[in-house]
Parts: C-alpha cells; structure tokens; sequence
C-alpha cells in the first residue's frame, strides 16, 4: 500500500509505503499550541517507509519529561508535518490531516488524557494514557 500527503500549500509532500505502525491521540499542551486545536492526531511510520519532498523547518520543543521533540513544519505554509523523537530514532509520526485520505487511520490510543480539553469525550473502547508513558 502506498500513502501520499501534503501540506496545506503544497510545497511539502511524502509518499509512504507499508503499514502504519501506529496511530494515536495526543493531548499534550505542547501538541495543542502546534495543531491550534484540543489535540494532535499522529501516526508512526519507520523511518525507511517514508520519503519526504521539500524542505521542512524544525522547531526543537522540550516535553514534560524534559526529552527533545524535534517538530517539522513547513516553511512556506506552517503546516505541522511530523515529529521526531531522538529517543525513538528509526520513527517517524506524521501529522494525520496532512494525509490525502485519512479514511486508513483508526486511532488505537490516547496519550496526555491528563491534559486534555475538558469538553473532549475518548471512546471508553480507547486505551488512555494520563502522562508520560516513559
């Protein structure tokens, strides 16, 4: 299966090729300042699934636990594209609405529930992880 993807103007594009490895939920506040929005969906990828086109801007970003986050926008748009973790160095977790079709995605997990908006409903069916799962 081949997954294709953009930012908002275009200047940004990936194709990726296999399976999701996951698809989550965030709630951290840091995930709500960048999406402008009560969360961010993600998904993960391995690194030697995806391949990028265009020149992405990285904002270096701390989490609660105090580990680097290395957020990827575009330049031109300012569309988040993806996150990378140097504590998980072969992943790679793209922004779900930069997907063309979003209808593969099926969220598996919640992460930062402790932060959420409290107007957010999570399906009971959904695990949840309050904090910092590490």
């Amino acid at each position: 299966m081949t997954m294709t993807g953009q930012c908002l103007c275009g200047a940004v594009s990936y194709a990726i090729e296999g399976d999701l490895q996951m698809c989550g939920v965030c709630h951290c506040k840091n995930c709500q300042r960048q999406a402008g929005s009560s969360y961010s969906v993600l998904f993960a990828v391995a690194d030697d699934q995806i391949k990028i086109s265009g020149d992405l801007t990285t904002y270096e970003d701390r989490a609660d636990s105090g580990n680097v986050v290395y957020r990827h926008f575009c330049g031109t748009c300012g569309s988040p594209v993806k996150t990378s973790l140097p504590t998980q160095p072969r992943m790679t977790y793209i922004k779900a609405g930069t997907l063309d079709d979003t209808s593969v995605l099926h969220p598996q997990i919640h992460f930062w529930t402790g932060s959420k908006q409290p107007w957010v409903e999570i399906d009971a069916n959904v695990p949840k992880i309050e904090g910092n799962p590490g």
